[in-house]
């Protein structure tokens, strides 16, 4: 089966400041190459060349790459789920398996090979190793972290919530999901069929977190499987995260966390 990639790329990203005044989160370079072509780059070398782009701030920019995209005409208040079904005309009436992409993380090859041998309907990169990350980024890495529960087959039966000890942390979603395209119709009527009026972890629908989003799917019995990786993917939210990554990279500790050549 090929695969379709999404990158959802329509964010601004205040928390970088300057950097993002007149050009997309997604687009802030990094040792001097936009995020999102570490992503583009690894999913060509993988041999996935169907990619499309959710874009809203400073969408031009990203058009400028040569890729379909789609705009999210809300990007301004709405969330990442949103601009995942504004690009519906992606993927809808699409034969291939669906790659879901944040548009502000990179990641190695061998983890996308990982992710992408999955046999499950749903799967996430999660990585089990996520406290050497957070600890180089946060100075109390548990403050950051969501729960990420699983069953004793490695399905997720909770994510995304605030943990009240260590034990609730059995890994940390990435941003990258796999969705077999048997599944992708169902997927899509799931979403048309959420209540606008409820609120999911205390968020309107418009503003729903992409892990909520996952947990109502898994409270409605669907079963998301967790592949599971250690590190070889980085984050990037603030200013300080891009600092910390120069810094390591100048010791050539950063390839403990990530490899940009792999």
């Amino acid at each position: 089966m090929k695969v379709s990639a999404l990158i959802l790329a329509a964010g601004m990203g205040t928390r970088l400041e300057k950097l993002t005044q007149k050009t997309p989160k997604a687009m802030v370079p990094m040792f001097g190459k936009p995020l999102i072509m570490y992503q583009i780059d690894t999913l060509l070398s993988v041999g996935i060349t169907e990619i499309g782009i959710a874009t809203g701030y400073c969408s031009e920019k990203i058009e400028e790459i040569g890729y379909p995209t789609f705009f999210n005409k809300d990007f301004k208040k709405t969330n990442m789920v949103e601009s995942l079904f504004s690009s519906l005309d992606f993927f809808s009436d699409c034969n291939n398996d669906l790659l879901i992409s944040y548009g502000d993380i990179v990641y190695q090859k061998n983890n996308l090979k990982a992710v992408l041998n999955s046999n499950d309907d749903i799967s996430l990169m999660i990585d089990k190793k996520w406290h050497r990350l957070w600890s180089v980024r946060n100075e109390d890495p548990f403050e950051d972290a969501e729960t990420l529960k699983l069953d004793n087959e490695g399905f997720i039966i909770e994510l995304g919530k605030k943990p009240n000890d260590i034990s609730s942390i059995q890994g940390q979603y990435t941003g990258l999901i796999y969705i077999k395209n048997h599944v992708i119709n169902d997927l899509i009527n799931f979403y048309n069929s959420m209540d606008r009026y409820e609120l999911y972890d205390g968020r309107v629908f418009k503003k729903m977190f992409m892990t909520s989003f996952l947990q109502s799917l898994i409270d409605s019995k669907w079963k998301i499987k967790a592949t599971m990786v250690e590190n070889g993917w980085l984050e990037v939210d603030t200013v300080k995260d891009l600092e910390i990554y120069s810094k390591l990279q100048k010791k050539g500790k950063l390839i403990n966390l990530w490899d940009m050549n792999n």
